[in-house]
């Protein structure tokens, strides 16, 4: 990916990407490149000059998940949902009743209380923020927690 402020700037960095792509002997498919677009699906993620945030392909998949109603449906929802865990505040607690489903002895179908959490984690993806580029000349918070589950760090900028 070649991110430029100007087109003259973008043609350069082109440029160059390509120069030492054929100096080392590696080659890419002309068909697969994209060029002079200002944002890109990638993995799942849509890249652009505001930042970075979900596919909006997945999030309706979300939308339309069933509750799991087995151990197979909750592990793939569970995995699919943590493709997009940086998105969400306090991801970890929000699952633990869903994790806790992972365990040698539980019983489907989900209890109320994971229910409730499933419809709701559905929701809140569906209202994700968009992950913007850090500013390097705007003060810059690191926030960190933990507990006997898990410990996460974010690092947060105020903007207007």
């Amino acid at each position: 990916m070649a991110f430029s402020k100007s087109e003259e700037e973008h043609v350069t960095h082109v440029s160059t990407v390509l120069y030492r792509l054929r100096a080392n002997s590696l080659f890419a498919k002309a068909s697969k490149w994209l060029f002079h677009v200002s944002s890109v699906e990638n993995l799942g993620y849509v890249v652009s000059s505001e930042g970075l945030k979900m596919d909006q392909e997945n999030v309706q998949q979300f939308l339309n998940w069933i509750p799991p109603r087995n151990l197979k449906a909750l592990q793939s929802f569970l995995g699919f949902s943590n493709i997009y865990c940086c998105f969400i505040k306090n991801f970890s607690k929000k699952i633990s009743s869903l994790t806790s489903f992972l365990k040698k002895d539980s019983h489907f179908p989900l209890i109320e209380e994971a229910l409730r959490k499933f419809l709701q984690l559905k929701e809140v993806f569906t209202t994700a923020p968009i992950l913007s580029h850090i500013n390097p000349y705007l003060p810059t918070i690191v926030e960190a927690d933990s507990s006997n589950y898990a410990l996460g760090a974010v690092l947060i900028q105020v903007s207007e």
